[in-house]
């Protein structure tokens, strides 16, 4: 395989096939959570009013997460060196592409400066990494509800040149995890174990929609 032909890129399944078993394990790491919290509630009989969970796994399982799915990615990455540089090699050329549209608009703008208390207009490389994030979480809001737009709007998207299929869909994924940690961070912080156990669940379909999005293949 070389980094320059596309035809030889794995399928996405294969070439996140780390980072979706990590997401796998966390799906159940928070179901099993969950569970630490319901199990003894549903076992305690009708009249017992004080009874004891167990809310450590949830606190276990929203310090690992980032880690786990870090070092899944790490593990994609050096199975996979060729498409990483394929990959690398693509998004220095839509990043390159996406700061020369930024040029010509900060150009076309330099007649209208932003005013003494307006805020001042992003760098061009900061127009540019702010692009790729917005493409990428508003095809990961689509795909909730509607896959087949979800992935129209990506060939929309990528269709200027700006931005390529791939990264536009490794950035919703990106987008969905984070979404899932904030979900988890919020668990740690509780003020009452079910609370944590419906944070922990409240993540799950973020994480589901990551691994979607990771195996998907447009192309």
């Amino acid at each position: 395989m070389t980094a320059t032909n596309r035809v030889d890129l794995p399928a996405r399944r294969r070439r996140h096939a780390r980072l979706i078993a990590a997401l796998t394990t966390l799906i159940g790491a928070c179901a099993e959570a969950a569970g630490a919290v319901y199990r003894p509630i549903a076992a305690a009989s009708p009249g017992q009013e004080a009874i004891e969970v167990n809310v450590l796994p949830c606190v276990q399982v929203t310090l690992t997460a980032a880690d786990l799915l870090d070092r899944a990615r790490a593990e994609d990455n050096a199975r996979w060196p060729a498409a990483l540089a394929w990959e690398q090699a693509q998004a220095q050329r839509t990043y390159a592409a996406r700061c020369a549209v930024a040029q010509a608009e900060e150009f076309v703008d330099q007649d209208d400066p932003p005013g003494q208390d307006e805020v001042p207009l992003p760098t061009l490389e900061q127009a540019a990494a702010m692009e790729l994030v917005s493409a990428g979480t508003e095809v990961a809001a689509r795909w909730r509800s509607d896959p087949e737009q979800a992935a129209a709007l990506v060939y929309e998207l990528a269709a200027g040149g700006e931005l390529a299929v791939e990264e536009i869909l490794d950035e919703a994924v990106d987008a969905t995890v984070l979404t899932a940690l904030l979900a988890l961070q919020e668990a740690r912080t509780a003020s009452d174990p079910s609370t944590a156990a419906e944070l922990c669940l409240g993540a799950v379909p973020h994480i589901m929609l990551a691994v979607a999005l990771a195996s998907a293949d447009l192309d």
